[in-house]
């Protein structure tokens, strides 16, 4: 799973800089540098401004923002951007000691409980200048008191992939139901071929699968619209409340779908297993095409949503992706700014998108065309059935996800049942909001 924050600046001197793309040198600088004398070998040339430099980190690795990379040194050449790929198991960690000794990248991927928790500490830079500019769905995540923290990036969504070569082959055709979801794994496994890949060595995997069913079978409930916001401020439980949905999902684990030896599984091995055809199914999202085609050029794939017990559009996990926030505490706010001015185009969400397509804008008046590989998610995405639970868990929601993922892990691993991973989620919840 899928931020960019800004400055504090006036609001005259934003738009200057916005129009001219000039850097941060001074007049008398600029003059000085224009002067001819005996150190102008040692200095820069007229016309020539040092650039300033700005660090960027950021959960994906850099070839999943290469076009806007080369979109920003192409039309600020006065900025040198430096991008840093922190791993998502330590990025929390280490951004938010940074942060807290004042120092840290001066744009900082966000997820939305990462941008509350960080806006409230005083970490970031209002970005409220640039927040008419955005949709309303995108921003309200990236926002705390009225005033935008993070500039909302691409909409991610994660489903199942399943190669349409494999499918046909076998004449299956994509579920409409989770038990048809379930008698697909069966008929997949009794011709020899491994049902789904997973690399449940990460807690996210199953964390997301099991969130599916939960959505279509529990939380999609008018009755239960508040469930989400309540549970986050320690209203409600999990368990009582889940455990019919993740019960019922715990088959694809009692039917030897998801099997034990999958904990030592990452997700490179699972990317790899389903790219070479060694897997029928995998569940990501549009990130990883391109990686699954530099594997597989000829590979044939679809996406379908998670569905549950009734046949329906069916619900993907998904919502706001990366947030790019600006640190407070940077010495290069002017520069941060015309980086996100600049993505906050039309030209700069395309250079955004291009490396992540499959995902929506959240700029007004920004659309673009779902590729083919993902034919089969359309209609939950016109029934607008796109959600991540635990953003609306509140400040925690992170550490939340990661509890309720390892406990997942170990019922995988026969070290507990349903009922304990929802209790164990349920306390962790109660230890966090005492805090």
């Amino acid at each position: 799973m899928k931020k960019i924050s800004t400055m504090l600046v006036s609001v005259g001197l934003a738009a200057s800089m916005a129009l001219t793309g000039c850097s941060s040198q001074n007049a008398s600088d600029t003059k000085a540098s224009q002067t001819p004398n005996a150190e102008a070998s040692t200095k820069p040339a007229a016309g020539k401004p040092d650039k300033v430099k700005v660090r960027m980190a950021y959960w994906n690795k850099e070839d999943s923002v290469k076009s806007l990379l080369d979109l920003i040194k192409q039309k600020l050449p006065n900025i040198e951007l430096e991008y840093q790929f922190i791993d998502n198991k330590q990025f929390d960690n280490i951004v938010a000691t940074q942060l807290a000794a004042q120092s840290g990248p001066d744009i900082i991927s966000v997820s939305p409980p990462a941008s509350a928790k960080y806006a409230k500490l005083g970490y970031l830079a209002d970005l409220s200048s640039l927040s008419d500019r955005y949709n309303d769905a995108g921003k309200n995540v990236y926002s705390q008191d009225g005033k935008l923290y993070a500039l909302p990036g691409i909409s991610w969504f994660e489903g199942i992939f399943y190669n349409k070569e494999i499918f046909d082959k076998l004449g299956l055709k994509p579920p409409t139901t989770f038990e048809e979801e379930l008698q697909l794994h069966e008929a997949l496994k009794k011709n020899g071929i491994k049902p789904q890949a997973m690399g449940a060595k990460s807690w996210e995997p199953m964390m997301k699968s099991s969130m599916g069913l939960v959505m279509n079978d529990f939380l999609s409930k008018p009755e239960n619209k508040t469930f989400d916001v309540q549970f986050g401020q320690g209203q409600k439980t999990l368990e009582g409340n889940w455990n019919g949905a993740v019960d019922k999902w715990s088959e694809l684990i009692k039917r030897g779908y998801i099997t034990q030896d999958m904990l030592g599984v990452d997700y490179d091995q699972a990317l790899d297993e389903f790219a070479t055809g060694k897997a029928a199914m995998w569940e990501s999202g549009p990130w990883a095409m391109e990686a699954i085609k530099k594997k597989n050029p000829n590979i044939k794939v679809d996406m379908f949503p998670f569905y549950g017990s009734a046949a329906g559009p069916g619900w993907l996990i998904g919502g706001p992706g990366v947030g790019f926030a600006a640190n407070s505490k940077s010495k290069n706010l002017d520069a941060v700014k015309q980086v996100f001015d600049l993505i906050s185009t039309p030209e700069g969400q395309k250079a955004f998108w291009n490396d992540n397509k499959g995902g929506s804008s959240y700029l007004k008046g920004v659309e673009f065309e779902m590729p083919a590989e993902y034919e089969s998610v359309k209609a939950t995405f016109k029934a607008g059935n796109v959600y991540a639970p635990w953003n609306n868990w509140g400040d925690n929601a992170q550490s939340m996800i990661e509890d309720y993922g390892k406990h997942l892990q170990e019922l995988l691993g026969g070290k507990s049942d349903v009922s304990q991973v929802l209790k164990g989620t349920d306390k962790k919840m109660a230890e966090v909001i005492k805090k």
